[in-house]
């Protein structure tokens, strides 16, 4: 029996969830060592058809019913395109095995290799306001656009706001699931969640297939999303927001919680200040996002690195408009011609290539940027 099986067997064991999981695996090594070696106070804490299960894997292993159900879920998976991830895997995302006893298992539908990219998590209320859904969407799409994947949770209201955004910015985005990855919900969302497929994204749970919603389901999806993201932001929420416990999450797993502000009359942007109030960052634009986490997408060596693409007529050209020094927002965008909405994803992007900085009110040229491109001239500008 191969280590995915034996992760998948334990979990089926009744009673065994991922926190006793990783008390076992911890104990004894991995899931298979844990599987042959039950403790017999623990066996006793369990119901009665866990033990049964046990006691049956004992005489029989790898032909029991645990590791039947294994293989035959295996082969679901295969016939339904999805694939298995476990926490020994060496594709399993990097930020998530960071975090304290994260999923052991992970069904995924569409690219895996999307749950390593560098993620934002955007999430809100369902009934948000259309103030609340347009920011999301804008900031998801201006935050694509500057190279982030942007991760939420496929309900309605803000996180399909986001993932919509998302794909408009021509970017990748990510669906983590209450339920298994072969039973969408909410089913208003169906054909979003084919959208984020089609177009290069990925949906994940930690759910067997043909697992329905449930209320309980939802807090574990949640660590996920904080735990994949380098950074969460909360657009809109009240008080008592399902979206604060992905917050509060996302603190207790180190990353960075960003809120966006709204007025005091607005029971939706209560959940926000609160936030605010206890620690999470205010943001107004996605440039205040980036700024921030901009020096944690690359290894420091990677990061001084120059750029190895030569720079397209759109950065050229604001380049050239900085080469005399500073400018605001406002002048770049009459120098260069650029709309607002494309102009900011433009600054976001060479920002998080460490071609530009940001100053009060506008934005400058760094070292390396003027070292990089060439400004009128054949050779690169001098240091």
């Amino acid at each position: 029996m191969d280590g995915l099986t034996a992760c998948m067997a334990l979990l089926r064991l009744e009673g065994v969830g991922p926190a006793r999981y990783w008390q076992l695996v911890e104990h004894f090594g991995n899931p298979l060592a844990a599987l042959r070696q039950p403790p017999s106070a623990l066996l006793n804490k369990l119901p009665a058809r866990a033990q049964s299960q046990w006691r049956e894997f004992s005489r029989l292993e790898a032909q029991c019913t645990l590791a039947a159900w294994a293989q035959e879920e295996r082969a679901r998976c295969v016939d339904s395109g999805v694939q298995l991830l476990w926490h020994s895997d060496p594709d399993y995302p990097a930020l998530l095995a960071e975090t304290s006893r994260p999923p052991p298992l992970l069904y995924i539908r569409g690219a895996h290799k999307t749950l390593n990219l560098p993620q934002i998590a955007i999430v809100g209320a369902r009934r948000a306001t259309t103030v609340g859904l347009e920011n999301a969407c804008a900031f998801a799409a201006e935050l694509a656009r500057a190279g982030f994947a942007i991760t939420s949770g496929l309900a309605l209201g803000v996180d399909a706001a986001a993932h919509r955004g998302a794909l408009q910015g021509g970017g990748t985005t990510l669906a983590v699931l209450g339920s298994g990855v072969d039973c969408i919900y909410p089913r208003h969302n169906r054909a979003l969640a084919e959208d984020i497929l089609a177009n290069g994204g990925a949906l994940i749970s930690e759910l067997p297939l043909g697992s329905p919603a449930e209320a309980k389901n939802f807090p574990r999806r949640n660590r996920i999303i904080s735990g994949l993201s380098m950074g969460v932001l909360l657009t809109e929420a009240t008080l008592r927001s399902g979206s604060l416990i992905t917050a509060r999450l996302a603190l207790e797993q180190n990353r960075e919680v960003f809120a966006i502000p709204g007025s005091i009359h607005n029971p939706m942007a209560r959940g926000c200040h609160q936030l605010i109030k206890t620690g999470a960052t205010l943001v107004e634009t996605s440039a205040d996002i980036a700024t921030q986490l901009g020096g944690l997408l690359a290894e420091p060596a990677a990061a001084e690195a120059a750029p190895k693409t030569l720079p397209d007529r759109r950065q050229q050209a604001l380049v050239n408009a900085l080469t005399g020094g500073p400018r605001s927002i406002e002048q770049l965008a009459l120098d260069t011609g650029e709309s607002p909405g494309d102009l900011m994803g433009l600054l976001l992007q060479m920002e998080l290539e460490g071609l530009l900085e940001p100053l009060p009110g506008g934005y400058q040229l760094t070292t390396r940027g003027a070292t990089y491109y060439c400004v009128g001239v054949s050779t690169p500008m001098a240091e």
